[in-house]
C-alpha cells in the first residue's frame, strides 16, 4: 500500500471517530471539549514526564519486557477452563450461547473492558464483533494500533437477555474472573468502556461523562481511561470526538511506557 493511500484510509477512520481536522497550534491542542450541560472534565493527570497527549513519539511497544518470561498464554487458558461452561449466575439459564471469555495479546499493555457480550458475541464466542466492535477496531487502529495488539473483555461473560443492563449478582459473579485476567495480562493501561466497566473498577457511581477524560491510577501500576462505549457511540456520534480526546492521552500513556 502506498503512503498516499496509507494516509486517505487513517484520514477516513478519524472522520469516522468525530475528528474534524487537526493543527499544530499549541491553543488548538489544549482546547477543552465539554459537551452541553455536562461539566468540564478535570484536567488529565499524567504523571511526570508524560508529555503532551499529542505526543509524537513513535509507536507504543505491544508487550511487555521479558514478558516470554511470564506465561500468560497457558495461565489464561486455565483460567478459561476453570469458568467453563459456567452456571454460576442465573444467565446460564436465560437464553445465553455461551460463555465470551475475552481475546487478544495475553502480553498486552493495553486493555479494553467493556460491558457484556450482545447477540453476535453470544453467537461467535468473542467481544465486541458487532457494530460496536467494528467500531472498536477503528478506535484502536486510530492510536496505531491492531485487534491483536491488545486484549479485549468484558464485565461479565454472557449474554444477558435482550441485551438488558447486568444485574449486580451478575456482575460480583464476574467480577473474580475479570480481576484475574487484569492480574494475568498485567496492561498499563486499561479503557473502561461505558459506564458499567467504569463503575467497577473505578468503585464509583459518577456519570461517565464526569469520569472520562482523565487518568485514574488503580493500583498495580495500572492507569485507566474511562470513555463512552462503542454502542453509545453509534447513537449519539456526535460524542465520537470525546472518544477521540480520550484515546489521545492512551496514546501519551503507552508512549510513556516505552
Amino acid at each position: 500500500m502506498t503512503d498516499r493511500r496509507q494516509i486517505v484510509r487513517h484520514l477516513r477512520m478519524f472522520n469516522e471517530l468525530g475528528v474534524q481536522g487537526v493543527s499544530r497550534d499549541a491553543s488548538w491542542r489544549a482546547r477543552a471539549t465539554a459537551a452541553e450541560g455536562d461539566e468540564a472534565p478535570a484536567p488529565v493527570a499524567i504523571a511526570s514526564g508524560a508529555g503532551s497527549v499529542e505526543s509524537e513519539a513513535g509507536d507504543p511497544p505491544l508487550a511487555r519486557e521479558g514478558a516470554a518470561t511470564v506465561d500468560s498464554d497457558a495461565a489464561l487458558a486455565a483460567l478459561r477452563a476453570n469458568i467453563g461452561d459456567c452456571t454460576r449466575c442465573p444467565l446460564h439459564a436465560q437464553g445465553r450461547r455461551q460463555v465470551v471469555f475475552g481475546v487478544g495479546n495475553a502480553h498486552a499493555h493495553l486493555m479494553f473492558v467493556g460491558e457484556a457480550p450482545g447477540a453476535d458475541e453470544d453467537r461467535e464466542g468473542e467481544p465486541f464483533v458487532g457494530r460496536a466492535g467494528q467500531l472498536l477496531t477503528k478506535i484502536i487502529e486510530a492510536i496505531g494500533l491492531r485487534r491483536e495488539d491488545v486484549y479485549i473483555a468484558n464485565v461479565i461473560k454472557c449474554r444477558p437477555p435482550g441485551n438488558r443492563n447486568p444485574e449486580p449478582i451478575e456482575v460480583a459473579t464476574c467480577e473474580p474472573f475479570l480481576r484475574e485476567q487484569i492480574a494475568i495480562i498485567q496492561p498499563k493501561v486499561i479503557v473502561a468502556l461505558g459506564t458499567f466497566a467504569a463503575h467497577l473498577l473505578l468503585a464509583s457511581d459518577a456519570p461517565i461523562s464526569r469520569l472520562r477524560g482523565r487518568v485514574h491510577p488503580i493500583g498495580g501500576g495500572i492507569r485507566l481511561v474511562p470513555t463512552f462505549h462503542p454502542a453509545f457511540l453509534l447513537r449519539s456520534p456526535e460524542r465520537k470526538r470525546d472518544t477521540w480526546e480520550d484515546m489521545k492521552i492512551v496514546r501519551a500513556l503507552l508512549a510513556e511506557s516505552a
